[in-house]
């Protein structure tokens, strides 16, 4: 029997224990019902067309059709919000930007591995994460992306060239109507990007757009933990024109590569001579609960007051950033873009710097490296 406004939930997991323990954590809050649960892929699929949940958890590793293949399948016939749980594994990191480039909304580490006996240590994170599903728009993660993958392999970078930039649906539409906006061509430039939920979709659709002749250094907050921004950085760097790595501490800030924070360190700049370096800190504790921050980099930006910055906020919950946009506005010279409530996955982080009379432009995604390159070329 249904129980009111409660949305249904359906938890996949080859484990009956981790089966067990996840709809306990689920059925613990008020709003959600778990309705059912699937031992594999194959099950799942059926499920989910069978019982028509609001949300699922998904598994990634699981026998018979894995959680990817189902997420795909899932995604393609009856799409349905989907958080990923995964292994921290280097394979089960790679996986799991394949699920949110196939169309999961998000994914939780497993602290413990398969079976994670600690699993209790994200119960919090995996409630908040099947919340915030619930919210999402499906038509943002429903569109196909650029560059179109056939396979399930991360793309070697001289396999992936030439990239389809932007696609031509994407071209097709006209950039948000807006003011000419220019930038001073007095002293170095940076493009900044801040993201969470939904952000590796919504960065390879801006980063694929961008061509190597960028000109400029690119630094990149994507709320991950540790062990799955390396995946990121590398599968990115297949798909783009521009180079995208994991930051490493001291290197040297070049044009036409973008920068990573990784998981579980904050992302700053340092300066000595007339170069820009990188420097990462795992001391500074975590802002609202994420280390790396985009505030920590957007305020270590404000301290490099001769330089230039166009500054990004895409789709994620919450309003890291905000704070960090205040500061870099009051004490540095930025253009700031925010996404547009369209095509967020979450309309939190754009949103708050938008309503805090924050942002210069609000962009649809599939326009924004366009407008990247329209203001750092006018």
């Amino acid at each position: 029997m249904g129980t009111g406004n409660r949305k249904k939930a359906l938890v996949v997991d080859d484990s009956a224990f981790m089966r067990k323990l996840i709809s306990d954590f689920l059925s613990g809050h008020p709003n959600i019902e778990v309705i059912g649960t699937a031992r594999n892929g194959k099950e799942a699929v059926e499920k989910v067309q069978t019982l028509k949940p609001d949300v699922v958890t998904m598994d990634v590793e699981m026998p018979i059709m894995n959680g990817l293949e189902a997420l795909k399948e899932i995604m393609d016939k009856h799409p349905v919000p989907i958080v990923m749980l995964s292994s921290t594994t280097k394979i089960g990191a790679e996986n799991t930007i394949l699920a949110m480039e196939y169309g999961a909304v998000d994914f939780v580490a497993k602290p413990g591995g398969a079976i994670s006996l600690n699993l209790h240590e994200v119960q919090g994170e995996i409630v908040e994460k099947v919340i915030a599903a619930l919210g999402v728009r499906m038509s943002t993660l429903t569109q196909k992306m650029p560059s179109q993958r056939l396979s399930t392999s991360i793309v070697p970078k001289v396999a992936s060239k030439p990239v389809e930039s932007p696609s031509s649906e994407s071209l097709s539409r006209p950039v948000t109507s807006r003011p000419k906006i220019k930038i001073s061509k007095i002293g170095k430039m940076f493009v900044i990007i801040g993201t969470s939920t939904g952000g590796p979709r919504a960065l390879q659709e801006v980063l694929t757009g961008l061509p190597a002749s960028i000109g400029v250094p690119i630094l990149i907050v994507q709320h991950m933990p540790p062990g799955f921004t390396k995946s990121l950085a590398d599968r990115l760097d297949g798909l783009c024109s521009i180079h995208v790595k994991e930051a490493e501490d001291g290197e040297l800030l070049e044009n036409g590569t973008a920068y990573i924070a990784p998981g579980g360190k904050h992302l700053k700049m340092k300066k000595s001579g007339m170069n820009y370096f990188v420097k990462l800190d795992a001391v500074d504790p975590p802002r609202m609960g994420h280390r790396p921050s985009v505030d920590v980099l957007l305020e270590s930006a404000a301290e490099n007051a001769d330089v230039n910055y166009l500054t990004v906020i895409m789709t994620g919950m919450g309003y890291d950033g905000k704070v960090g946009m205040e500061v870099l506005r009051r004490n540095g010279r930025t253009v700031t873009i925010a996404e547009s409530a369209k095509t967020s996955v979450v309309y939190g982080m754009p949103k708050a710097v938008k309503e805090a009379g924050l942002t210069d432009e609000v962009v649809d995604l599939h326009n924004i490296s366009e407008t990247i390159m329209e203001i750092i070329k006018s």
